[in-house]
């Protein structure tokens, strides 16, 4: 009760210390929803500080603030989320899908390998012999599906 009480007879300060709080919290704990808290705070503390209210009323602004401050950060920044110019940099396999080969070893019950660049691939596909061209279809996790090209 001691700290209710401490919080109520500072009032606009308590705000910005504990916004002040959540924006350190945001440096330990990243993930976006203690910026916005922490703002909603300093933004309750400078109503305070322009136009002293009651403390029920400083709880509601900032849970006012705090929650129309994650939606629009939610809705508006996180939604937008920027699309990459390289989509398929740590999809390895994906990226390969489209591209035609020539085996260098034979495709034997099912499964064989072939060099793409710096990596030895696993494939699976028919039975085909070494020297034969063939086209990436798809992928199963790191093992690449071929048919004859």
């Amino acid at each position: 009760m001691a700290l209710f009480d401490l919080f109520i007879e500072y009032g606009a300060w308590s705000w910005l210390i504990i916004g002040l709080v959540l924006l350190g919290l945001e440096l330990v704990l990243p993930g976006g929803v203690f910026v916005w808290l922490g703002i909603a705070a300093i933004i309750t503390a400078l109503v305070e500080f322009v136009h002293p209210i009651d403390w029920p009323f400083q709880i509601g602004v900032f849970g006012v603030l705090g929650i129309l401050s994650i939606f629009v950060w939610l809705r508006v920044f996180r939604a937008r989320g920027g699309g990459s110019d390289r989509p398929l940099l740590n999809r390895r396999a994906e990226r390969h899908i489209g591209e035609e080969i020539v085996l260098n070893e034979p495709i034997s019950d099912g499964f064989g390998r072939v060099p793409i660049g710096d990596t030895v691939w696993r494939v699976a596909g028919p039975d085909m012999p070494a020297g034969r061209k063939v086209r990436i279809i798809g992928h199963d996790g790191a093992v690449l599906k071929v048919e004859a090209a």
